[in-house]
C-alpha cells in the first residue's frame, strides 16, 4: 500500500477523464495533463488510463508499504526518495518502508506519481476521476488526507532505469477562435491575442481567471450553453476564465476563444500571477498539434515494449 504521511495542499486521484456524461450534468474531471498521466503509464508499461496521483503544489509525504516501481511526470516539484532527490520524466523502486515526499517550486504546479500495475481505484461511470464538486469517484470521492492508504500490487523485481522526454511547458497557448466574437465589441479577439495576461489567485481545477492592465468590458449577454474544458469565457469586466477538468457542463457568459486540446494541458501549470499569452491558429493547426503528441507517446511505447519484462 501508499500511506498519505502528508496531504499536502491537494493530492487526488485522477485518470484521464470521465467522458460522455456531459449530457447528463456530469463534468469530465480528470488529470489537467493527460499526455504526463500517460508518460507515467508508459514508463511502468501499464494501460495509459490507470488512475495516478495529482500532487498539487506539493508539500505531500508518502509511505511506501511494500516493494513497488513508480513513476513521477509533469511538473519539477522537487520529489525525493528518502532524501534522495528524483526528476519528473523517470521511473524509480521503492521498497517498503521508503518516504516519498514533494516539495513546491515557482516553476511547477502539478506533478504525477503512478505504481506499476496502477492503484486500485473502482470505476465510477466508466472512470476512476475524483469528481471532487459532485464527490464521487477517486478515493471516496474526495482529495487525500492524512491516513489514506491505496492499495496497489507489489512488485519486488526493480525495472531497469529508464525515462521519457516530456513534451515542454510554456506559457503560449493555442486557441481558435470563440463563437461569440461577432456580439462582443469590435476588436475583441484580437485585443486578447495581443494582452498579456496574468493568472489571477481565483484560480483551480475548475477554471483559472486571468486578469491584465487593459480589458475589454461588454455588455453582451447568450443563453446559457454547453461548455466544455478549454473554453475561454468572457465575462463583462473582460477578465477571461478558462475552464479546467471540473468546469460546470453549462455556461451562460460570451465565449471568446477554445485552447486547443493539445495546449490545455499547459494550464496545469500555470499558477497564481504567472504570464501568458494566446496564439491564435485554424482548426487544421490544432489537429496537427494533438496528432503530433499522440505520435510522441506511440514512439515512446514502441520504443519501451521491449524494455520491460512481462
Amino acid at each position: 500500500m501508499l500511506t498519505v504521511i502528508k496531504q499536502g495542499v491537494l493530492c487526488s486521484i485522477q485518470d484521464t477523464g470521465r467522458h460522455g456524461y456531459r449530457h447528463l450534468g456530469v463534468g469530465q474531471s480528470g488529470a489537467l495533463d493527460p499526455i504526463a498521466v500517460k508518460l507515467a503509464n508508459l514508463l511502468l508499461n501499464n494501460d495509459m488510463n490507470e488512475p495516478v496521483i495529482e500532487v498539487t503544489i506539493g508539500l505531500a509525504q508518502f509511505e511506501f508499504t511494500a516493494s513497488i516501481n513508480f513513476s513521477i511526470t509533469g511538473g519539477d516539484l522537487r520529489a525525493k526518495l528518502n532524501g534522495r532527490p528524483l526528476y519528473p520524466g523517470w521511473r524509480y523502486f521503492a521498497e517498503s518502508g521508503d518516504i516519498l515526499s514533494f516539495s513546491t517550486s515557482h516553476n511547477a504546479q502539478r506533478a504525477y506519481l503512478a505504481v506499476r500495475g496502477g492503484f486500485v481505484i473502482d470505476d465510477v461511470l466508466t472512470a476512476k476521476s475524483t469528481d471532487m464538486q459532485a464527490q464521487f469517484g477517486g478515493y471516496h470521492g474526495r482529495a487525500l488526507k492524512m491516513g489514506d492508504q491505496l492499495s496497489f500490487y507489489a512488485d519486488k523485481t526493480p525495472l531497469p532505469h529508464l525515462g521519457v522526454k516530456q513534451p515542454d511547458y510554456t506559457n503560449e497557448i493555442r486557441v481558435l477562435k470563440g463563437p461569440h466574437c461577432d456580439k462582443l465589441p469590435e476588436g475583441s479577439f484580437e485585443h486578447f491575442l495581443q494582452t498579456k495576461w496574468l493568472v489571477s489567485d481565483m484560480n483551480n481545477r475548475m477554471g483559472s481567471r486571468l486578469t491584465a492592465n487593459d480589458t475589454v468590458q461588454h455588455h453582451a449577454t447568450i443563453a446559457s450553453q454547453a461548455v466544455h474544458p478549454g473554453v475561454i469565457q468572457y465575462p463583462p469586466n473582460g477578465q477571461p476564465i478558462v475552464l479546467l477538468n471540473d468546469c460546470q457542463t453549462t455556461g451562460g457568459y460570451p465565449i471568446i476563444a477554445s485552447v486547443i486540446s493539445a495546449d490545455l494541458r499547459l494550464f496545469s501549470q500555470l499558477g497564481s500571477q504567472q504570464p501568458c499569452r494566446f496564439i491564435g491558429v485554424s482548426v487544421s493547426q490544432a489537429h496537427h498539434a494533438m496528432k503530433k503528441l499522440n505520435s510522441h507517446l506511440a514512439q515512446f511505447a514502441l520504443a519501451n515494449n521491449n524494455n520491460i519484462e512481462q
